[in-house]
């Protein structure tokens, strides 16, 4: 009788806990579609039903996993992405108009989709939306259509890109601009440039970005809608960052770490990559841009200042190099077009990673304690490196300098000096010992925020504030107002009293002048 009342009520208490969930990954970059997938497929493994809007729809379909295909936003970033090696030489200032300018691009192109509109006008019932958060603002309206709490992912840490969503407290005096290369521990210059573009950042964001995705919003969602009103409706969000890999900076109750969460158990290597790895018994140098820049499109001079290097070391290279054009290569260095990144990085002969310093490629790095030989080109690339120099297992070199003398000074200390290679498995040490698996954390959180009501409690009375009251702009300019008053009077009093004491010397000099005559 106990046995038949379980079965009768087990599929009841499974429906309670199987929820409707919509994600929206459209940045067309294999990197971001990983992470995205990585939350979703996990949310289908442990019985909930998705929706995925992606320009990467399965191949092969996944069950209780839905595909609205984005396909064409691709082509919207490859008009973007053949600039990316010069932004590494852009001023900070227009690296952050470009960013922006790019995430707006790609923002409109989501929502004017014909896929994405019949989504909206679909009528579907969803219990929580999972977004990617790349300036993308105007698509949090997308919570008000379905009537559905909005929960953000961002492939980043916390930044000045999303604290103004949480009301984040992030101090210019430690916590360093997204765009730069800064560390938290900054001179007096650093600082003053720090906050610079801090404030740039916030006056561009407010007074020309967000207008435009209110417009955005009011065209292609619904015009009954406010961006300042619906960007305070978000609930919480999922960073890809950990203390391990990105500094210690504080961080309100919704906003939750899970860097590493898409990090899987290896895999097998082919046959060819297996045999490769295995008879490196020297090492193997793992050199990968990501999937953004490709190395191809690095200039002759700086190919054959690479080759030249890696000539006179007895390590292998694996080179994840997207052309077939290339002459005088040696014979211990091979080019592939795709690798597995991570199972390589795994593997016991892997001794150093030359890479350009993007969120998962550190992260990994990190995971597998192999050290960096960086070559940061834009965006959080140049203080990813920046910290992994500052923790003591990574090296820096400019990409506009990439010369054959730095280069191998690059590889003589990763290769040779053991202090690189022990802080890195140290640091893999912290990343790994976590009291739950990221991926856990992450999972958990997004059915806390279903289960609670959109986990009103967790979310700052800074929110509601305007950003220059958040900021404190309006006591700052009455205390200022208060100065310059109290100036003026202190300078007019004074002023009197001493043009009335130079009145009454000159009255006194000029009676004694006359009693002595």
């Amino acid at each position: 009788m106990v046995l038949k009342l379980f079965l009768i009520f087990l599929p009841l208490c499974c429906a309670a806990e199987c929820f409707r969930i919509l994600g929206i990954f459209p940045t067309p970059a294999a990197s971001h579609f990983t992470l995205g997938f990585r939350l979703m497929k996990e949310l289908v493994d442990r019985g909930h039903e998705v929706t995925m809007v992606s320009p990467y729809p399965q191949i092969t379909p996944i069950e209780n996993y839905t595909d609205v295909p984005v396909e064409s936003i691709s082509n919207v970033l490859a008009g973007f992405k053949k600039d990316f090696y010069k932004r590494e030489s852009m001023w900070i200032t227009t690296s952050t108009k470009f960013i922006h300018n790019m995430a707006y691009t790609l923002t409109e192109h989501l929502l004017s989709h014909e896929n994405f509109q019949a989504l909206l006008k679909s009528g579907k019932k969803y219990d929580l939306i999972l977004m990617e958060y790349f300036l993308s603002d105007a698509t949090i309206g997308v919570g008000k259509i379905f009537d559905a709490p909005v929960v953000l992912f961002s492939s980043l840490p916390s930044s000045a890109f999303t604290n103004h969503l949480f009301a984040n407290p992030a101090p210019s005096s430690y916590v360093p601009f997204i765009l730069s290369s800064y560390t938290g521990k900054m001179d007096f210059y650093e600082r003053f440039y720090n906050l610079a573009h801090n404030m740039f950042d916030t006056f561009y964001k407010q007074f020309y970005m967000l207008p435009l995705h209110d417009k955005l919003l009011q065209t292609h969602i619904s015009k009954n809608l406010d961006i300042y009103d619906v960007t305070r409706n978000v609930s919480l969000i999922l960073l890809n960052s950990h203390p391990s890999v990105n500094e210690a900076i504080p961080h309100n109750p919704n906003m939750i770490e899970i860097g590493g969460f898409h990090i899987s158990p290896t895999n097998k290597l082919s046959r060819e990559l297996k045999a490769f790895m295995d008879s490196s018994t020297e090492g193997v140098i793992l050199f990968s841009m990501g999937s953004n820049l490709q190395s191809s499109d690095l200039d002759q001079q700086k190919r054959r200042n690479l080759i030249n290097c890696f000539k006179k070391i007895k390590e292998k290279v694996l080179w994840k190099f997207e052309d077939d054009d290339f002459e005088g290569l040696p014979d211990n260095v091979k080019l592939v077009k795709w690798l597995p990144q991570q199972d390589i990085l795994a593997h016991r002969n892997t001794k150093a990673f030359i890479s350009h310093g993007g969120m998962l490629s550190t992260t990994e790095a990190v995971y597998f304690g192999v050290p960096i030989i960086g070559i940061p080109i834009y965006g959080d690339q140049k203080g990813n490196i920046a910290k992994a120099v500052q923790y003591g297992y990574a090296v820096s070199l400019n990409v506009d300098d990439l010369s054959e003398a730095k280069l191998s000074w690059a590889l003589d200390e990763i290769l040779n000096n053991t202090r690189y290679t022990n802080t890195a498995k140290l640091h893999s040490r912290l990343m790994r010992d976590r009291e739950v698996q990221p991926i856990d954390t992450a999972i958990f959180w997004l059915e806390y925020v279903i289960r609670h009501s959109e986990a009103q409690h967790m979310k700052s009375s800074g929110v509601d504030l305007q950003w220059y009251k958040r900021n404190m702009l309006d006591i700052i300019i009455l205390l200022v107002i208060i100065d310059i008053v109290l100036f003026l009077i202190f300078y007019y009093i004074f002023k009197h009293i001493v043009h009335y004491t130079i009145k009454k010397i000159r009255s006194r000099t000029t009676n004694k002048y006359v009693k002595i005559k």
